[in-house]
This record gives C-alpha cells, structure tokens and sequence, in this order.
C-alpha cells in the first residue's frame, strides 16, 4: 500500500531535482487531496533531502557499485535523510522505501534499496562521523563565495529554523514565545502558525526577524507616504502599514499581490495596491520614502529554502542585472532628499554592496550610514560604511536569523 507521505515526498523531490522547481511551487502541486499532515511531514522529509543532499549522496556512493537510476536515487535519499538526519526508526524508513519503489514501478530495484538502507541504518549515527557535513552540503562556489564566515553559516543553514513573527502594535506574543532584541516573538521550528491564539484575529504575520529590518532602517513613517516596491506577499507592506504609513505596494505578480491582500485583510490593514512591474510603474508624484526590496538569489534563507543549495552559480549574474534595473527605476520614483531602502536576503556581495556601489557611480546619492541602535542586537552586522549584512550564523545561541542586505541611500537635493 502506498504511503502517502513518502509518496508526496517523491513528487516534491523529484520536482526540484528533476524539473528544477522550487520547494513551494512544487508543494503547490502536490494533489489537491493531500491531507495537510502528509503534506507537512513530505515537506520536512523533503527539505532534509535538500539540506544534507551532499553527504546523503556521499553516504549512499559509499554503498552503490554503480549509480541507479536518478528515481531510485531519489528514494534512497528519501531512507537515508530519514535514518540519518530525520531519526526515523530504520524499520519505517526502509519498509516504507521498499514499498515507494514498488508503487512507483521500480519493483526490480527494491532489492537494492532495502539492502542498501538496511547497512546504512545498521551504521547508526557512526554513518556520517567520519564526514564533513557542512563542507559537503554545500556547494563550492557558495563556500568560496562566504569566505572566511563560510564554515559558520554552512553549519546554521544545517538546521531548521524556527518561526518568527511580527506583532501588531498592542499584540500579546503567544504563549511560549521568545522576544528578539528587534521585537520579533520566535516560537520553535514546526509550530502550527494557524493554531496560534491570534492568528485568526490578525494579532500577528509570519516575518523572519531579518526580513523585518529592511522597513526598520526607513525610521518614523507615521503619516508618510512610502513606496513599497516588489511588496508580495506583503510582510514589509504589513510592517509599514501598522506603523502608521500611507503604503503603495507595487508588485507584478498577481497570484503573490492576492496573497497579499488575503494578509492585509487577516491583519485588518489596509494599503493601495498596484499589480504592476516596478522596472516601468510611474506614479504620479515622488515619494518621500522608498522600501526595495529586491528579487535575488536568496541565499540568506538557505535554513527555510535547502533547495536554493542546488542553484547553479549563474544565477547570480541574472540577479544582479535585475537590481540595477530595479533600483534605477526606483530611484526615479525618490522625491530629492527621499530616502531608499535598498534590501536583498542574500549573502552574495554582488548582490548587496556590489549593486550600491554600482548605483552610486550612476546616480546622484548618497549612502546615509545606517546606525547600530536601530539593529539592537545587531551590532556586528553594520559595516564601517554603514551597510548592513546579517547571516545564518549570528544569534547562533536564539535560533539563527537569515541572511539579509540593507542599505539605506539618500537622494541628493540637485538630483
């Protein structure tokens, strides 16, 4: 009999090794009948498989002759992450394995699987002691990329990351939530947000504690009009909104800008809306404030996105010519003396100081330094230029934080 979460497993597996999908797209096409816990745990086996894809293939090459064919692979990987990482009980992770070949009509290779787990399974945790794990896991453009913090944020990309939200002035956090030193409440990895007390009444939104500093750095914009710009899903446009701005969130894509409105309606905010692209949107005054942030490679949010780890380098380079598009155009919408927010969650330079760099040779700005106080907790993140560049590794001892650039410019008064 097919079991229903391996089974989804498989599909989101092969969908982003296979197709190259992403994790949540795939997740969206998983069968509309899928019951919300097989989804959940298909999810965690999935992102497991993703995390630790290097040394799951290097603990599987060490039992492989030759290599099978890539759908038994992918079962393999699904009984190994669940042996080795996941601390499944080697019964269920071979027997079910055993069974995926067979409903997936790779009947004559169960033999190989059920064989190959069983001696990985009977190795314990012994299996990846002699390993480099973080080196393995990720790829060498990434661990050249990150220099000498490489190691460190290779091992916090290894864990799952916790959730975080982002209250509503005058919200309670929920129960047994911890408060960051920016405000954000974190609960532990694998809560059900939608069973939290408040959740329904929009005492809350889903935030990253990262991807919360981006509108920070803008200051008080109670009263203000503020430009978002590549808003969806709305988390940044939420922020601004409750305190107190007058937010135009523009974002093209229209099932993201839904998603978005469905938040604000949760949240009982309001903003106005335009599905549009942000390279050609022309509104018809400047704005005194502008938040950017940017489409990128993220690979600041590695802990909550493992497939990212299977990108190719020249991603990059696509991403980079994007932000400046992006950012130039943005900067036609900044009233002079306006001030930009900049943001990408990458960790990639050329992404962050490298596009900054770039626009202050374009353009008449200035960067307008961002200071510690306004990063509490932070500190070490802000550059001597005032830039500020978080990573996985730091509040190593609350949980993490993703990886994220900011940058704060001013637009000169004879721009």
């Amino acid at each position: 009999m097919a079991d229903p979460t391996r089974d989804a497993a498989f599909d989101l597996i092969s969908a982003v090794f296979d197709r190259h999908s992403s994790l949540d797209a795939a997740l969206g096409r998983l069968p509309p009948g899928t019951a919300p816990r097989d989804r959940a745990a298909a999810h965690r086996i999935a992102a497991s498989v993703f995390r630790h894809a290097g040394s799951i293939d290097a603990i599987l090459d060490q039992h492989l002759r030759r290599a099978p064919p890539e759908a038994v692979r992918h079962i393999l990987r699904i009984g190994t992450a669940q042996v080795v990482f996941l601390e499944t009980s080697a019964h269920a992770a071979v027997g079910t394995s055993v069974e995926l070949a067979k409903t997936r009509k790779l009947a004559p290779f169960a033999g190989l699987i059920n064989a190959v787990l069983r001696r990985i399974a009977a190795q314990g945790k012994n299996v990846v002691s002699t390993l480099d794990l973080p080196r393995l896991d990720t790829p060498r453009w990434l661990w050249a990329s990150w220099g000498i913090r490489a190691r460190d944020i290779a091992i916090a990309n290894g864990k799952e990351a916790p959730l975080d939200l982002s209250l509503m002035p005058g919200a309670q956090p929920p129960p047994g939530a911890n408060v960051l030193p920016t405000g954000t409440v974190r609960l532990p990895t694998g809560t059900d947000v939608t069973a939290l007390p408040g959740f329904t009444s929009g005492d809350f939104w889903v935030q990253d504690a990262a991807a919360s500093l981006p509108a920070r750095t803008l200051g008080n914009v109670r009263g203000r009009r503020v430009l978002d710009l590549c808003a969806a899903p709305g988390g940044k446009t939420a922020q601004l909104a409750a305190a107190g701005a007058h937010v135009t969130a523009v974002d093209r894509d229209r099932d993201r800008v839904h998603r978005l409105q469905e938040n604000l309606q949760r949240l009982k905010l309001s903003a106005e809306i335009v599905v549009g692209d942000a390279v050609t949107y022309r509104p018809p005054e400047k704005f005194p404030f502008i938040l950017l942030d940017a489409p990128c490679s993220a690979t600041g949010t590695i802990r909550r996105h493992p497939e990212i780890l299977l990108r190719r380098r020249q991603d990059i380079s696509a991403c980079v010519n994007q932000q400046n598009r992006l950012l130039d155009a943005a900067l036609t919408m900044l009233a002079p003396g306006g001030l930009l927010v900049y943001a990408v969650c990458s960790l990639q330079s050329p992404e962050g100081e490298g596009v900054i760099d770039a626009a202050l040779g374009r353009h008449a700005l200035m960067i307008d330094p961002i200071d510690a106080s306004i990063v509490p907790g932070l500190a070490c993140a802000v550059s001597p230029r005032g830039l500020l560049q978080t990573d996985p590794s730091m509040w190593a001892d609350q949980g993490g934080i993703d990886g994220f650039f900011v940058a704060r410019l001013r637009r000169t008064h004879n721009a």
